[in-house]
């Protein structure tokens, strides 16, 4: 089971109140709410494995340098040399510190690495595995990963993490008509505001569909715009041509990376805290109660 993290914990931190708080007033709703969804999803699906994938850098240079726009939009702060900060809740930062040292002390696996994002570490992970795997995420550029075959699927919070969507090929081609190495493509072609991408202006999410169904791929509808004799009509055409310099760097920035170097960590679920001292003065600084208490007995049983 691999966690996009930040995702998890930006949804509660949104889902729990703020009125859950350290004995010293300071707000731990993201914290407390990530425990309970990762108590939850241990619960339901008992992995053998189990990563917590982070955000090293969210916006990483290698992306910026072929789409300057991508998330430009979430900015709080550039940065030269080291990763632009990015626009999040004044009360969520001061908690992702807290987050990171209480998984550290409870055993659970987190991963980040330099110049890349979660997304990234999650693809990496998912194309080394050798068996199935749950990737838990709020974010659909994730469904790409998605394969039937080799028992790739998405867990995506509808409702907290009570209530998962469980997105596998059948969930993807009902909803967008594509299998998840068409997503990909898909969500280039649509483009997305939220990440920053403009895609190609006047094909939507049903023409992008349209499009892939007919010609199977990316390549394949860029070289239908080459060919008199493709269906495509007068616009498409015109309206793919001239995004030719987009559809050329788009993949690079939309596909996960494959290559990540990952670290060399212990990804079985523990059964005790790694760090028992320091677990539980973290649960007495920031009041982690019974959010940690039901977690623990969790990972115990």
């Amino acid at each position: 089971m691999l966690l996009d993290t930040a995702s998890l914990y930006f949804r509660a931190y949104f889902g729990v109140p703020d009125s859950v708080k350290a004995p010293d007033g300071t707000p731990v709703n993201a914290v407390r709410g990530l425990l309970d969804f990762i108590d939850r999803l241990v619960k339901d699906h008992r992995p053998q494995q189990l990563v917590a994938c982070m955000d090293a850098d969210w916006r990483p240079r290698w992306r910026v340098d072929l789409i300057p726009t991508y998330k430009a939009h979430r900015v709080a702060e550039e940065h030269t040399g080291a990763p632009d900060e990015e626009e999040v809740p004044d009360t969520l930062s001061p908690q992702v510190p807290v987050i990171e040292a209480v998984l550290d002390a409870v055993g659970i696996a987190r991963v980040g690495v330099a110049g890349y994002e979660a997304d990234d570490v999650i693809g990496t992970f998912t194309g080394r595995a050798a068996g199935p795997v749950d990737i838990v995420t709020g974010d659909r550029d994730l469904y790409q990963l998605v394969d039937d075959g080799r028992g790739i699927r998405v867990l995506y919070p509808v409702k907290g993490v009570g209530t998962l969507q469980l997105t596998d090929e059948a969930v993807l081609r009902g909803k967008y008509g594509v299998d998840g190495r068409g997503y990909a493509d898909l969500a280039l072609l649509r483009g997305d505001p939220s990440d920053g991408l403009p895609g190609v202006p006047g094909i939507g999410e049903k023409t992008a569909a349209k499009l892939l169904a007919e010609f199977g791929d990316l390549a394949g509808i860029m070289a239908a715009v080459d060919d008199p004799r493709a269906r495509l009509t007068p616009s498409q055409r015109k309206r793919l041509t001239e995004a030719r310099p987009y559809v050329a760097v788009a993949p690079k920035v939309v596909r996960v990376a494959d290559d990540v170097p990952l670290p060399e960590v212990d990804t079985a679920l523990p059964r005790t805290p790694r760090d028992p001292a320091g677990l539980e003065a973290l649960a007495a600084r920031w009041g982690l109660g019974g959010s940690l208490q039901r977690l623990l007995t969790t990972l115990a049983e």
